[in-house]
């Protein structure tokens, strides 16, 4: 019987069984498909919320610790994986901000590196971006991963270490409680390659995680939220950094991919794609870099992330199960909050003192809704 039980094998469900690991801890990750193949896969991979000034300061604590983890950890899977997650920091531009005083005065707040440039300025960084105005803000240290290199060396890691059991094509179908609520204990799960057990289980399964907690008569408010993107096949250096105007961007990579993001939908658990969705991003992108209209698509894709109240995530233990715990509703910041947020969780589980203040994500009564 292993000491944790994780329910989903996303960026989150990884790092959080990746630190147990890392403390000596028997971990078995349990995940429906294979591991990183849904939002942590689709997303594009900026380690920022996109203008992350207009969010809660619950998501920009946990967003200024794992900005700076990020550059050690890719180091560290290349290293031990050989797997290149691509974290590239080479900054962001946003054009067209019509809040760039509350940005700035943001940044100065926090210390962090975002000023006011003038057109000169973008254009000798990119000449080939169509400016919307006569001046941009420019965010110097920010960085990138590409995802599915990203989960590709997280799956590869974990499958190296003998502390670590990954079942993947393994669903879960229900929670095992033979002493019912009044116990507050549940021994395993039950799952389509049989049962299994563990000290404490850990429900990290995205847009999913609501559906697993029905089961335990818990309704968590986190939504599936479909998001669509594309990406173009572009000659190398056509963009060097991430562009971001009116809530859309183009990511660079290294191969020459630029990818387009994206749509917000809600659809349920739709995955799929449209002519119409396609349409409005090339017209995202070619307003931003006009040079994309004469370059080919390559992809187009959907995933479905998981929506929550102003996108605080539920990090903690859930109330009146003793040995259950959730980190999840990390919205369209999954991949940027992963390190802080699974770190935080991982403090409470090996009961250490927390990073920062657990308080603001914890799954009170006053955040959830029970049956």
């Amino acid at each position: 019987m292993s000491d944790f039980l994780i329910i989903g094998g996303g960026v989150i469900g990884m790092m959080t069984a990746l630190q147990l690991a890392d403390a000596g801890q028997q971990v078995t990750l349990v995940e429906r498909d294979e591991c990183g193949k849904e939002a942590s896969w689709a997303g594009g991979g900026i380690v920022s919320p996109l203008y992350p000034w207009r969010y809660d300061a619950a998501i920009s604590q946990l967003s200024r610790w794992s900005e700076g983890v990020y550059p050690s950890l890719a180091l560290r899977l290349l290293e031990e994986t050989g797997i290149d997650p691509e974290y590239r920091q080479k900054g962001l531009l946003y054009l067209n901000v019509d809040d760039a005083d509350e940005a700035l005065g943001w940044a100065r707040q926090l210390g962090k590196p975002l000023e006011r440039v003038a057109t000169d300025f973008v254009l000798n960084k990119e000449p080939g971006v169509a400016m919307a105005g006569d001046s941009a803000l420019w965010m110097p240290t920010l960085g990138s991963v590409r995802n599915p290199r990203l989960v590709k060396a997280l799956k590869a890691r974990l499958a190296a270490m003998p502390q670590v059991t990954l079942k993947e094509h393994c669903e879960v179908s229900g929670f095992i409680q033979p002493g019912g609520r009044e116990s507050g204990q549940v021994e395993g799960v039950a799952t389509s390659q049989g049962s299994l057990k563990a000290g404490r289980i850990v429900v990290c399964g995205g847009a999913w995680a609501a559906q697993l907690l029905s089961q335990l008569n818990v309704q968590l408010p986190v939504r599936p939220v479909k998001g669509q993107m594309i990406a173009y096949q572009a000659p190398k250096g056509l963009v060097q950094r991430v562009v971001l105007k009116d809530g859309r961007y183009i990511i660079p990579r290294a191969d020459g991919l630029l990818l387009v993001g994206s749509t917000l939908e809600e659809k349920g658990f739709d995955k799929s794609t449209d002519e119409e969705a396609l349409a409005s991003l090339q017209q995202s992108a070619e307003a931003i870099l006009p040079a994309l209209a004469t370059c080919p698509i390559a992809h187009q894709w959907a995933g479905l992330r998981p929506g929550s109240p102003a996108g605080i995530p539920f990090i903690g233990a859930l109330p009146e199960w003793s040995n259950v715990f959730v980190n999840a509703g990390h919205y369209r910041n999954g991949l940027v909050l992963a390190p802080a947020s699974t770190h935080l969780l991982v403090d409470q589980l090996l009961g250490r003192e927390p990073m920062i203040d657990p308080a603001p994500y914890q799954l009170t009564p006053e955040r959830l809704i029970q049956a």
